[in-house]
């Protein structure tokens, strides 16, 4: 299972500060009298010994212990939602602001089962809570379904616009942008996959494991081609493709970057070890001069063959995700500290900050004309922003839970989205911004509305 939380003691020191109680009065406490068939009811969250095999002493059924940047996290496989608190019953181990909806709290049962506390209704549930979807909010062009676990990257093809998808669940599928699968999916041998790249020529895809290895894949054949590449000592955040498609650059936990000759699967130069401590980003310029990578807190412009040329600091985060313009002259970048910011490549000097978002921003990408950069983010939106004037434009498009990861269609026509439900989703970008441009005909035309009367 890939790793949810990053980190850096910055984003610790965000997520575990000190936490506020709920405004309302404290509720009396309620003996637990419940099956797990119901979670333990509201009130009912004090402090109590774990009934899981080996108590205290173990942690729950299918959540996993990991280190990163010296914090020990934990983390429940079931939702992938980490926390720094060790989880027992009766203690609230959401991390402020982890929870969309505010007043909710994250709590585990006597049993090992996660729940959640919602003070605005008083009520527990074994659902993660949802923001209200206000009425008449756009909807998806489609609904894609098929993969058995998170969907953690995703890539749509030149030649067909088709979207390819590659998940926890250990695959790498095609579609056609109505569903209908395409192919055979490309198997794994289990292992999930936590990030892909597409080649230039879209003849082959090449995707990192939990296990820290690459593969590589004939796309047509539905075949892996040579064995797994060995290098990373753990998973594998990113990948890319340099534009002449003659080296992979990967990123990873293990906080180095690796090049690798797709040819022969060999390293083609000793690893760069970074300070991102996990690397999570990594891009090629299309010019392939240069490529760029984000972590903690910093971006770092390498030159083709590995040399630092520029640090650039501003986010108070880790950063999450890169892109280029066509040009190589501008960089724009996402990050733990829930904006989108673009940098001047030459020199690192930062240029704009887009705010909007109120969580995570985890994916960037920009439209084939760069006109719009479309951002997904875990406050369960995907977000379209104008670069002509740095806001957000069109309507927001709304998920049922955290976002990981956004792609566009070479025709600049679809956004896909997915989340944490297992799905793909459909988007017209020409329908969300219709709805903006109504907006600000509506605002034009009508500035009064009580002159609306006097226009036939």
């Amino acid at each position: 299972m890939l790793s949810e939380v990053s980190e850096s003691s910055k984003s610790t020191g965000r997520r575990d500060g000190q936490r506020e109680a709920p405004s309302k009065p404290p509720a009396p406490v309620v003996l637990l009298r419940t099956s797990e068939k119901e979670p333990p009811p509201y009130g009912a969250q004090h402090r109590q010994d774990a009934l899981w095999e080996g108590g205290n002493d173990a942690l729950p059924p299918r959540w996993q212990q990991y280190k990163a940047s010296d914090v020990i996290y934990y983390q429940d496989d079931t939702l992938t939602m980490a926390t720094s608190d060790r989880p027992l019953p009766g203690v609230r181990i959401d991390h402020p602001g982890q929870l969309v909806v505010p007043e909710c709290e994250w709590h585990i049962s006597p049993l090992g089962r996660s729940y959640f506390v919602n003070h605005n209704t008083r009520t527990t549930s074994w659902m993660k809570p949802k923001p209200e979807r206000p009425a008449g909010s756009l909807t998806p062009e489609c609904i894609i379904e098929g993969h058995s676990d998170c969907i953690w990257s995703l890539a749509c093809l030149k030649a067909s616009c088709n979207v390819m998808s590659a998940s926890e669940d250990g695959s790498i599928r095609q579609w056609k942008r109505d569903g209908e699968p395409v192919g055979k999916p490309l198997d794994n041998d289990g292992e999930g996959i936590g990030t892909m790249a597409v080649s230039p020529d879209e003849r082959m895809v090449v995707c990192g494991s939990v296990d820290g290895r690459l593969r590589l894949w004939n796309i047509k054949e539905g075949s892996m081609i040579g064995e797994p590449w060995k290098g990373h000592d753990a998973a594998v955040r990113c990948l890319d493709w340099s534009p002449d498609a003659l080296e992979i650059a990967s990123g990873s936990e293990d906080g180095t970057i690796r090049r690798w000759n797709p040819d022969t699967g060999r390293q083609i130069a000793p690893p760069i070890k970074t300070r991102h401590g996990w690397v999570y980003a990594v891009k090629y310029s299309q010019q392939g001069d240069k490529f760029i990578s984000g972590g903690d807190g910093v971006i770092c412009i390498w030159s083709r063959d590995g040399k630092l040329l520029i640090e650039i600091n501003g986010h108070d985060d880790v950063v999450t995700s890169l892109c280029w313009s066509k040009d190589g002259a501008h960089i724009f970048s996402g990050s733990f500290d829930d904006t989108i910011r673009k940098w001047r490549a030459i020199d690192g000097k930062e240029l704009a900050v887009l705010r909007g978002h109120t969580n995570i921003v985890r994916s960037l990408c920009l439209t084939p004309n760069e006109r719009y950069i479309v951002s997904a983010s875990n406050d369960y939106s995907v977000r379209i922003w104008d670069l002509k004037t740095n806001q957000a434009v069109g309507d927001l498009l709304l998920h049922d839970d955290r976002v990981l990861a956004v792609a566009m269609s070479p025709d600049g026509k679809y956004i896909a989205s997915t989340v944490l439900d297992k799905k793909i989703y459909i988007w017209s970008l020409e329908a969300a911004l219709d709805r903006h441009q109504v907006g600000v005909l509506c605002a034009l035309l009508f500035p009064y509305p009580f002159l609306m009367v006097l226009v036939v």
